[in-house]
């Protein structure tokens, strides 16, 4: 087939773009009712204006393109009748053959096919129309992707090179290099493998890290062969996307195919749930408890539950309350006099009385929320004990997350992803948590570390901390580079770093600051006043700032980050939008549910979200309207996470807790559980060779190839049945743009 050409962003989609973000930035109270991103409950097509506007298109059509959509109808047919003839020949468990391993091998089951108009309700010129636009955001994310070092679907990367007529192959796939565990008597804080200092001169320029190879190079302008980002082309790709995402007729395919997504997969489980669950009552030794899983979201500084805190908290006091623990005005504290201060004593203290529970009162309050950090209410408390900087050098939270690393290992198939903060208040900021890690051995075979970055430059600026945006920007990353270029003379942060597996961008995403990003924004180094950037403004400097890095750590042979951030919890949706482009995956991701072009995009790419009901519960939707049953129906990568244990849950496993309650309330099989567990370890931080190890030498591979049931407990089937759907998805897209051809 011919190559497919783009459709180029014109001055007409520009303006809507611009239009449609101005309304999205404006106060949430000064909206309309319905954005122009969302749908109504009931199906568009079903109200009347786009029955009228279907009736003008159809009476326009001529007896051509009624000859088209036939001739277009027999050749999808033709192509589902093919796949189901490839899919027939698959091995069954009868049939397979000796040499073939029984976990690789599909069992028959009922597929459900769907005959007629698959694009009945949209008109030829809009189908097209819409297969055009959405080709284009796949290639945008797709680009966006690679040129940071991060992953991008398989199964979608396929589809886009035969539409261009090219030959996917996997030598040129981009994954990210990720630190493997050490080997058993390696020590996993070992300095003798750290490359060699460079002579290389880093430097920020309109908020981006650029690499030079000298000083001189740097006052010359030439920077070093790395990929670097363009703004105008960004914004411009993204004025396409928010335009595409506002547009009608691609709203209503979207719907409508998201709508049989979710009837389909009914169907399915109506008709296959059985012979799945044979599968894995015939697969010896796995079950859900022992099928590995990822907390891919969870914040250091509430990772333990509330007892486990005021466990510590009285053991701390009865073992050293003479101990020097703080200061103030000057004033050397003791442990004891630090409680004596707060008119407490930790021996009355309960869990009702630490007040580190979310509940009724901190729903649609994030402040409030933020408030339940400070044990008692006291920020003291915090400081100490949940604080890596501190008068004692962070120990009592070492000491902590030891214990919470301790359980994980003790469970042994748990694993978790710790967020540590870095504020860009202070390029000191990298060193003390580095030091805080080396000198604790921080470290567990079933944690990786993340960096959160708080989007509080407002607190910053109206404190007069830093004079612009700029020197957040430079406070963030610029260490990071330097470490990058010069390891052995910054042996503590490179260590560290190895152990680093992404960054995040976290904060209260309803906060709006209308500002609306674009071409005529100030440079980060021109933003000096006190307000806050918006979200896509933040997300697009940091993944500016990671794709360099990426790219740079790849050259030394050192490991590169994923980008992670919190998006979809409240807010526009046109930070979705903004993840879409930049991020690996995404935490929360409520918001999809406004959006169905959005979530139609988030499941042609497979963007894994990590989703967290019981933390929404507590904070912007009650469990019940969650959309995690939905999305994980329709086929998009959820998996589950605890975000903050010391806030929302009360055992000692609180992983376990979290899938627990959400397979009660959902109704979730065994199948759906082991599924989720399995999307929770493909979209975490763990190594390719722990990935290896925990679901099979194949797992980066297409459909029930890639999956090994011995390892997942993952049934063939599902896997076959998701495989398969969304292929038939893609396909739809390919073939609408043959016959635009």
């Amino acid at each position: 087939m011919s190559k497919v050409k783009a459709p180029v962003t014109d001055e007409v989609t520009r303006t809507i773009a611009e239009h449609v973000f101005a309304s999205q930035v404006k106060d949430e109270t000064e909206r309309e009712e319905i954005s122009p991103f969302d749908v109504a409950d009931v199906c568009p097509i079903s109200h009347q204006e786009m029955q009228h506007h279907l009736i003008l298109k159809e009476e326009k059509e001529s007896q051509e393109k009624r000859k088209k959509r036939l001739q277009r109808f027999r050749s999808v047919a033709l192509c589902v009748s093919t796949t189901s003839k490839l899919i027939s020949q698959l091995p069954s468990v009868h049939e397979s053959d000796i040499s073939t391993p029984l976990y690789l091998t599909v069992p028959d089951f009922q597929r459900v096919a769907i005959s007629g108009d698959y694009a009945s309700g949209v008109t030829v010129e809009d189908f097209e129309q819409t297969c055009k636009g959405l080709f284009r955001a796949l290639k945008i994310r797709e680009k966006y992707m690679n040129l940071s070092c991060q992953r991008y679907a398989r199964t979608a990367a396929k589809y886009l090179a035969t539409i261009e007529g090219e030959t996917w192959k996997e030598e040129n796939e981009v994954n990210p290099d990720l630190t493997p565990l050490p080997k058993e008597d390696e020590d996993p804080f070992r300095t003798d493998n750290l490359p060699e200092d460079l002579e290389y001169h880093a430097q920020l320029k309109d908020g981006v890290v650029y690499i030079y190879a000298n000083k001189e190079d740097a006052k010359k302008g030439k920077p070093k062969d790395l990929p670097y980002p363009d703004l105008e082309v960004f914004i411009d790709d993204m004025n396409f996307l928010i335009a595409l995402i506002a547009s009608g007729p691609v709203k209503t395919y979207c719907h409508r195919r998201l709508r049989f997504l979710s009837s389909k997969f009914n169907v399915h489980e109506m008709l296959n749930e059985m012979e799945e669950l044979k599968e894995l009552k015939h697969n010896p030794h796995r079950d859900f408890y022992n099928c590995r899983k990822v907390d891919t979201h969870i914040h250091a500084a509430a990772c333990m539950n509330q007892k486990h805190l005021l466990r510590f908290i009285k053991k701390s006091y009865r073992t050293d309350a003479d101990r020097v623990v703080f200061t103030e005005k000057g004033k050397q504290l003791t442990l004891k006099d630090l409680f004596a201060g707060l008119n407490l004593h930790p021996y009355d203290l309960t869990v009702d009385s630490l007040d580190v529970h979310a509940g009724r009162q901190t729903f649609q309050r994030f402040d409030k929320f933020n408030a339940k950090y400070n044990p008692v209410g006291a920020s003291e408390l915090r400081d100490l004990y949940l604080k890596t900087d501190n008068y004692i050098d962070g120990k009592y939270f070492a000491h902590i997350i030891k214990e919470v690393a301790s359980d994980l290992e003790d469970a042994k198939y748990q694993h978790a992803e710790p967020r540590l903060s870095i504020y860009g208040r202070s390029k000191e900021e990298w060193t003390k948590l580095s030091s805080w890690f080396n000198k604790h051995k921080v470290f567990s075979p079933n944690m990786k570390w993340m960096i959160q970055i708080p989007r509080i430059y407002d607190i910053f600026r109206s404190k007069n901390f830093i004079p612009h945006f700029g020197q957040m920007l430079e406070n963030i990353f610029l260490p990071v580079f330097e470490a990058t270029i010069k390891p052995q003379s910054n042996k503590a942060l490179s260590i560290f770093l190895r152990h680093v597996t992404g960054f995040d961008s976290v904060d209260d995403e309803s906060k709006h600051s209308g500002h609306m990003f674009s071409t005529k924004s100030p440079r980060p180094q021109e933003w000096t006043i006190e307000k806050n950037p918006s979200y896509s403004y933040y997300i697009y400097y940091m993944y500016a700032n990671i794709m360099v890095l990426n790219n740079l750590r790849k050259q030394r042979g050192l490991n590169t980050f994923m980008f992670r951030p919190h998006c979809g919890e409240a807010g526009a949706v046109t930070h979705l939008l903004a993840a879409f482009m930049t991020a690996d995956n995404i935490s929360h991701g409520l918001n999809l549910k406004k959006s169905p072009v959005l979530q139609y995009l988030y499941y042609l790419t497979q963007i894994p979200i990590a989703m967290s009901p019981l933390s929404n519960n507590s904070l912007f939707l009650e469990y019940a309207k969650n959309p995690l049953l939905d999305f994980h129906s329709k086929g998009l990568v959820v998996s589950l996470s605890t975000d903050d244990p010391m806030q929302f849950h009360y055992t000692k496993e609180p992983l376990m807790e979290e899938y627990a309650i959400a397979a009660q309330v959902f109704k979730l099989s065994t199948c759906d559980m082991c599924e989720i567990a399995k999307n929770s370890v493909l979209q975490s931080g763990l190594s390719h060779e722990e990935k290896l190890c925990f679901l099979g030498e194949y797992y980066r591979k297409d459909g029930p190839e890639g999956n090994d049931i011995r390892k997942t407990n993952v049934a063939q089937i599902r896997v076959a049945y998701r495989y398969e759907t969304l292929c038939y998805e893609l396909n739809l897209i390919s073939e609408g743009l043959k016959s635009s051809d």
